[in-house]
C-alpha cells in the first residue's frame, strides 16, 4: 500500500514535459532505449556463462547470445518476469514474461509468451551462439524487456508444453539492464 502512495504522490509532483524541476531548469523526456544488456551467471551447482544483447533494428529487436558451459544440445532460452536473481535456483524470476496472458508457444508463433525465445543449440565444445530479430520484444513501453530477466533451462523447450515449454531447471540467470548505445 506505502508503495502505490509513493508512486502517486511522485507522479503527481513530477514536472511534466516542457516544466522546470526543482534545479530550474527544464526536464527533458526519458530517452528511448535502443539496446539493453543481460550478463549471465550460473544458478548454483551449474557453469554456464554468457551475455545476451538486445539492440532495435528495423523489423523490432535483434537477440544476441553467446553461452559457455552448456551441455551439448537444445536449450530452453526466455525472458522471464522479474528481474530477481536472488534465489540460487533462478525461481525468483518467475515465469515467462506474458503481459497478454496467453499461451506458451515458440519464436515464431502467432501466439506466444513476449518472452518466448524458443532454445539456443549447444555444440559439442560446450558453446551456444543463438541470433533473431524478434517482433515481439521491446526495450521501451509497456512490454519492454528492461529490467526483466533471461533463464537459460537445463533441457530443451517444446515449444508446446503449457505453461512453460517443459524445459526443466534454469542454468543460468542474469538481469536485462540498460546499454551505452
Amino acid at each position: 500500500m506505502l508503495a502505490i502512495i509513493l508512486l502517486i504522490v511522485t507522479q503527481s509532483c513530477a514536472p511534466k514535459s516542457g516544466q522546470q524541476n526543482n534545479t530550474g531548469m527544464e526536464k527533458s523526456a526519458t530517452p528511448e532505449v535502443t539496446k539493453a544488456v543481460c550478463v549471465l551467471q550460473p544458478t548454483e551447482g551449474n557453469h554456464v556463462t554468457g551475455t545476451v544483447t538486445f539492440t532495435k533494428v528495423d523489423g523490432g529487436v535483434q537477440v544476441v547470445a553467446d553461452l559457455e558451459g552448456l551441455a551439448p544440445g537444445k536449450h530452453g532460452f526466455h525472458v522471464h518476469q522479474y528481474g530477481d536473481i536472488s534465489a540460487a535456483d533462478g525461481t525468483s524470476t518467475g515465469g515467462h514474461f506474458n503481459p497478454e496472458n496467453v499461451n506458451h508457444g515458440g519464436p515464431d508463433a502467432d501466439v506466444r509468451h513476449v518472452g518466448d525465445l524458443g532454445n539456443i543449440v549447444a555444440a559439442a565444445d560446450s558453446t551456444g551462439h543463438y541470433q533473431r530479430i524478434d517482433k515481439m520484444v521491446k526495450l521501451n513501453g509497456p512490454h519492454s524487456v528492461i529490467g526483466r530477466a533471461i533463464i537459460v533451462h537445463a533441457g530443451e523447450d517444446d515449444l508446446t508444453s503449457q505453461p512453460t515449454g517443459a524445459a526443466g531447471s534454469r542454468v543460468a540467470e542474469g538481469v536485462i539492464g540498460i546499454a551505452k548505445p
